[in-house]
């Protein structure tokens, strides 16, 4: 079956015929209408013998439909019809071909990836906490990348607003607080000099990729020539604060009752990607350099 959110991405379900597409293949599409819990309506399409899902949408969406996917231990498939698509990049599905990502499930290989949750709330990309946390809750969030939202803060989160204070161990047994921006992943990305994303190379390693920009006890307003950022990986991590956090989980503004308590999930999702894409990340190609 295939879930698809006619609204992502400017409309490309319905620019791209995707409900006919996959009727083409064999594939049931179900149309998902604001106000519907979507956990729930994946649920009831397994619970009516739906032996393979995919998700037509944003990476908010397609977390909720992965998770169900490894919950029934069936495999699922990524098709690039939200805004960016970053889980599809990372995956090695083609952004550009969003018609054949539906190939997948007629003639496609499969792979088995990680997840990670927070508090038990899967994520395929990261979770975003500290002032790009708050940055998310604004309107204006959805015209700025990821970490170079950095350069782009002052504007794009306004006037000051109550920020939770972040506590949380690093790899060297230190206590550490502060408002920085704080970044766990499903799996470390690569970054460059600048901490511009260029992906993550693997989805495999059952490993949290954790990145902290900014000193303890700071606020970010810029990213500047000598400011600290840290990075490292470990299996779980935790974060506590005296009151409920905000947070970008995989692009979607939420609030996290603390602690946070994140944890990867090892081998959790079968994933099937059309032969005709590339199947790997740029980083882990060589593409994109």
């Amino acid at each position: 079956m295939l879930f698809y959110n006619r609204r992502s991405g400017n409309g490309k379900a319905a620019r791209f015929a995707l409900a006919a597409e996959a009727k083409a293949r064999g594939i049931e599409p179900v149309e998902l209408t604001p106000g519907e819990d979507m956990a729930v309506l994946v649920r009831e399409a397994v619970a009516r013998g739906a032996d393979a899902l995919a998700m037509a949408g944003g990476d908010g969406s397609q977390a909720i439909v992965a998770a169900v996917a490894s919950e029934h231990l069936l495999p699922y498939a990524c098709v690039p019809a939200g805004t960016r698509n970053h889980f599809a990049l990372d995956l090695g599905v083609d952004r550009d071909d969003v018609v054949g990502a539906l190939d997948a499930f007629v003639d496609g290989a499969e792979r088995v990836i990680d997840l990670a949750d927070v508090n038990g709330r899967v994520f395929v990309n990261n979770v975003s906490l500290g002032i790009y946390g708050e940055a998310v809750q604004r309107p204006g969030y959805r015209n700025a990348k990821l970490l170079t939202l950095l350069e782009a803060i002052p504007g794009a989160v306004g006037p000051p607003v109550a920020e939770a204070e972040l506590r949380w161990t690093e790899p060297d047994g230190r206590r550490r607080e502060g408002r920085p921006m704080l970044l766990v992943s499903n799996n470390p990305y690569r970054l460059d000099e600048h901490i511009n994303s260029r992906g993550r190379p693997r989805l495999d390693r059952g490993l949290l990729g954790i990145l902290v920009v900014g000193e303890p006890h700071a606020r970010l307003p810029l990213l500047r020539p000598g400011r600290r950022w840290r990075e490292w990986t470990a299996p779980s991590f935790v974060v506590e604060s005296g009151m409920a956090v905000a947070a970008g989980v995989d692009g979607e503004a939420a609030r996290l009752e603390a602690p946070l308590q994140f944890r990867t999930r090892p081998g959790a999702l079968k994933v099937r990607i059309a032969r005709s894409h590339p199947g790997a990340s740029e980083p882990a190609t060589g593409r994109g350099r």
